[in-house]
């Protein structure tokens, strides 16, 4: 018997990828659903954006020598990390402030995550509380931390992040302080957003986010809001200020290796030491980034710093990257530059402003198709195998 649900959604999955094949399809079609305010968040860098267009430019340097005559080739991108199976070595990136850019958007993610099999990092400042986000992601979360001064609320918020289910915890190490983000203050956001007529205007002319923000309500700092004095946005605002970031040091992250029994990861590194001490301190992995170009535009571009650190490690823990992925062949880049696992927050984020609630999986499906069929293209049935392609950098 001819199963016709089936048939349907395979014709509609193809007929979406027609419209919507490449992550700047999905870009394109969500700065029109998104409000400035809120797409000036998600888009912008800091200073010019020249680290975030860098990031972008130096991962297009990156070249492969395919080889042919290779026969019938069946790439296998399915990948293990930390003793769980995910369907492809790219993950959703922690987003803060996600609510803004789509109502809902933490919920629709850890959906997703649970859906297509790959981990899902919740923020610290993200809009979903751990208890809601955890089981949703069914075994694919990881929680990200921004280190609290206070270790009260540090170790509550572990705790929480345990019982919620979340497998990984991400500690991030590059926000010493906040950056500028002249383009976001020429936005004129704020935390919590003031209603101007300017921004009224914004959300005016994209219905289907203010339908979904009528749904999900107002977005707010969900995971901290046990913690401040109230939990009016202005309140928590404040709270994340005076409490979060400014305060990890070598001797912190040796105190969260005591206090964390899961795999432990240092995201934000670019230089080798500081990932030799990562791993002598106890981190299981080092996650090379440079926060998407946001905190500092003078910053090495991220897929250039991957190769220093991975000669420095060799192969001592799996190394992570983030930074700059726009389609499958930018992992394909990280994984032969020697990466063993990639994570993108703006494209999943784009997905989710393009189509709601079902674009994650779309931008997933994207990065996915393209990765395999880099192997294709140059030869290779495993992703493992990718260093032995590379050419050289224009």
């Amino acid at each position: 018997m001819v199963d016709n649900a089936f048939w349907n959604t395979l014709s509609m999955a193809s007929l979406l990828m027609d419209r919507f094949p490449a992550i700047s399809d999905l870009e394109r079609r969500a700065q029109r659903r998104i409000p400035s305010f809120a797409w000036t968040y998600l888009e912008s860098g800091t200073g010019s954006d020249v680290a975030r267009d860098e990031n972008i430019a130096a991962l297009e340097r990156v070249k492969f020598r395919p080889q042919f005559l290779k026969g019938i080739l069946e790439p296998r991108v399915e990948t293990e990390l930390f003793g769980i199976r995910y369907a492809a070595p790219i993950g959703i990136a922690p987003v803060g402030l996600t609510g803004l850019i789509w109502p809902g958007a933490d919920e629709a993610l850890a959906k997703t995550a649970a859906e297509v099999r790959i981990p899902y990092v919740l923020s610290t400042v993200a809009t979903a509380a751990p208890e809601t986000a955890g089981p949703l992601a069914d075994g694919m979360g990881w929680f990200q931390l921004y280190p609290p001064r206070d270790r009260d609320i540090r170790d509550s918020l572990l705790q929480r992040a345990k019982d919620s289910g979340f497998t990984a915890l991400v500690v991030t190490a590059d926000v010493p302080a906040p950056s500028r983000r002249e383009r976001q203050r020429k936005a004129q956001l704020r935390v919590p957003p003031v209603i101007t007529p300017r921004l009224i205007a914004s959300a005016a002319t994209c219905p289907a986010w203010v339908q979904a923000l009528r749904v999900h309500g107002a977005p707010s700092f969900k995971t901290l809001e046990a913690y401040a004095e109230t939990s009016t946005m202005s309140s928590l605002a404040g709270f994340v200020g005076a409490n979060l970031g400014g305060s990890l040091s070598w001797d912190y992250l040796s105190e969260l290796r005591e206090l964390w029994s899961g795999p432990l990861i240092v995201k934000g590194i670019l230089d080798p030491e500081d990932a030799q001490e990562c791993v002598d301190r106890g981190a299981d992995s080092v996650w090379v980034s440079n926060h998407g170009g946001r905190q500092l535009d003078g910053a090495v571009g991220a897929i250039d710093a991957l190769e220093p650190i991975v000669a420095q490690l060799n192969t001592a823990v799996p190394i992570i990257f983030d930074s700059g992925i726009r389609d499958g062949i930018d992992i394909a880049r990280a994984l032969a530059l020697g990466a063993d696992f990639c994570f993108a927050g703006r494209a999943f984020m784009f997905g989710l402003g393009a189509l709601g609630g079902g674009g994650p999986a779309h931008a997933f499906e994207i990065l996915r198709e393209g990765l395999t069929n880099v192997l294709h293209q140059v030869g290779l049935d495993d992703p493992t195998e990718l260093p032995n392609r590379l050419a050289s950098r224009s």
